[in-house]
């Protein structure tokens, strides 16, 4: 059952408002862990470098500062600097869109689709295009009932499935912890896909990521305007 946080003889109504709302934003989480996987997959094996994975760019930096390598040093801080600019948009466009989902999804399709367009003889501007459409998604969906998510990472969510189910071993009946796993299988699943695309598309296959972006903002649509603003950043 989905986990819902609430406070003793909620109203039956409510709680069925609240589970529904829950499942809703699940399952959108789901799908944009997917488009998330995709585009990272797609990136890296096009490219070399991570497109969400900021935390593999900053040991590949780290490593790359203590062997002097300068170039790469450059390339991977504009990178990391690019998904924290890209974050910080991702907001700034949430708010000047009253906090609306389809917007922000049809401007990460847009980056997505010009990404995959741009040149092959020159990846670091799509390269580039696709970290900060990555960015901007994680403006989509910060919570689901209060349980915090993330979408274009899992590091956090395995740590707190781990961490829950620690507490699950020894007696503790918290709430939240499962449906961490959903955001992960959702970018494995992704990345799956992703991959195979980029082996028959290459870079090209991005445009696959803008497509789904875009249907995912559409769908977004039959999402009620009260969960929309649950599930988004404050």
């Amino acid at each position: 059952m989905l986990p819902t946080p609430l406070k003793p003889h909620t109203h039956p109504a409510r709680l069925h408002t609240q589970k529904w709302r829950g499942r809703v934003g699940l399952a959108l989480v789901a799908m944009l862990s997917v488009l998330a996987g995709m585009t990272d997959a797609i990136g890296f094996m096009a490219s070399g470098d991570f497109v969400s994975f900021m935390s593999g760019n900053t040991t590949r930096l780290a490593v790359a500062v203590s062997n002097g390598d300068v170039n790469l040093v450059l390339r991977l801080t504009l990178l990391v600097v690019t998904f924290v600019a890209s974050n910080a948009l991702g907001i700034v466009v949430g708010r000047l869109t009253r906090r609306r989902t389809l917007p922000l999804l049809l401007c990460i399709a847009a980056l997505l689709c010009a990404a995959a367009a741009w040149p092959l003889d020159n990846q670091l501007p799509a390269l580039l295009g696709a970290i900060t459409a990555m960015g901007m998604l994680n403006a989509a969906v910060e919570e689901v009932n209060g349980f915090p998510v993330g979408l274009t990472y899992v590091t956090g969510a395995l740590s707190r499935f781990g961490r829950g189910l620690g507490r699950w071993m020894l007696g503790e009946r918290r709430n939240g912890w499962r449906v961490q796993l959903i955001p992960w299988t959702g970018m494995f699943a992704g990345a799956v896909i992703g991959a195979l695309l980029e082996q028959h598309l290459g870079m090209r296959a991005l445009f696959a990521s803008g497509v789904l972006s875009a249907i995912l903002g559409v769908a977004s649509l039959k999402i009620p305007r009260r969960w929309q603003l649950a599930y988004m950043p404050k």
